[in-house]
C-alpha cells in the first residue's frame, strides 16, 4: 500500500464528510492521496444500520476520491481510550505513512467525537516511537509520525486557529453528505427525526461555512484547531 498523504480520522462514518469533506477534495484536486479511518461502524444510529451504513460510506469515499477508507470496528458509544484501540490506529498510520492527520473536534456535543480526538491524537503520537512493535500483514512495522495534527470542528461552534477556502468544493462535498440517505434529510422517510436529520440541517453546515469563508474573504471555508504552533516560511503566504 502507498502512502496517504492526508488521513482523516473520524469517530463514526459520516464524520470527516461533515467537517472536512472540502478540504480532502480541494487537496485531492491538487494531486494530494487522501484516506479516511472510521473508528466505529456508527451502529447506535438512531436511523439506518451498520450494513446501510457501510454501504453509504463506501459511497461517499467514491465521491471523495479516497485512495482507501479503513473501519476499525471499534464499539460505538462505548470504545475507551485503551492500548488495543490504541494500537488499532497506530498500524494505519504506520501502515499509511501520513504527512497530515485530521481528526475529531476536541470536544462535542457528541462525546465520542471528543473521545476519538484525543485516542487519534495520542496514537499519533506513539505511532512514532519505535520501540512500541506492530505488524501489518505479517511484517514489522516502522514508526512513522505525522508531521501535523489537525482538529476539524465539528456540531459546536470552536474558535478555529485557521480556515481553508473550500467553496469551489461545496456541492461535491454536499454530494458526499447525502450518500449517506438514512442519516439526512429525506421527507419520504419514516425513522426517528434527529438534530441531523432536518432540512434546516444542511442550511446550518452551510452557515457555518459561511462563517468561517467571510473571515477570510471566501465564500466558504472549514476551520481547524491545532495542537502546536504553526511556522510559515513568509508573511505573504497568510490571506
Amino acid at each position: 500500500m502507498s502512502q496517504i498523504d492526508i488521513l482523516a480520522i473520524g469517530a463514526h462514518p459520516d464524520d470527516v464528510e461533515l467537517s472536512a469533506a472540502g478540504t480532502l477534495l480541494k487537496h485531492r484536486a491538487m494531486g494530494y492521496s487522501t484516506g479516511i479511518i472510521d473508528l466505529t461502524q456508527g451502529e447506535l444510529g438512531s436511523r439506518g444500520t451498520k450494513e446501510t451504513r457501510k454501504e453509504e460510506a463506501a459511497a461517499a469515499a467514491r465521491i471523495l476520491g479516497l485512495t482507501e477508507r479503513v473501519n476499525l470496528q471499534m464499539a460505538d458509544g462505548f470504545f475507551e481510550h485503551s492500548e488495543e484501540n490504541l494500537r488499532l490506529i497506530i498500524e494505519q498510520i504506520r501502515r499509511f505513512k501520513p504527512e497530515i492527520v485530521l481528526m475529531n473536534a476536541v470536544s462535542d456535543r457528541h462525546p465520542d467525537h471528543g473521545k476519538g480526538s484525543k485516542l487519534a491524537s495520542e496514537a499519533c503520537f506513539l505511532a512514532g516511537l519505535r520501540r512500541i512493535e506492530t505488524t501489518w500483514n505479517g511484517e514489522a512495522q516502522e514508526a512513522h509520525r505525522p508531521k501535523f495534527v489537525y482538529h476539524y470542528i465539528q456540531d459546536r461552534y470552536l474558535q478555529p486557529d485557521f480556515v481553508i477556502d473550500v467553496t469551489d468544493f461545496v456541492e461535491q462535498k454536499f454530494d458526499s453528505i447525502k450518500a449517506y440517505k438514512t442519516q439526512f434529510w429525506d421527507p419520504a422517510s419514516s425513522e426517528p427525526k434527529t438534530p441531523i436529520s432536518g432540512e434546516e440541517f444542511f442550511e446550518f453546515l452551510r452557515g457555518r461555512m459561511a462563517e468561517f469563508g467571510r473571515s477570510i474573504g471566501a465564500r466558504y471555508a472549514e476551520g481547524y484547531t491545532v495542537e502546536r504552533i504553526i511556522g510559515v516560511d513568509s508573511l505573504f503566504q497568510l490571506r
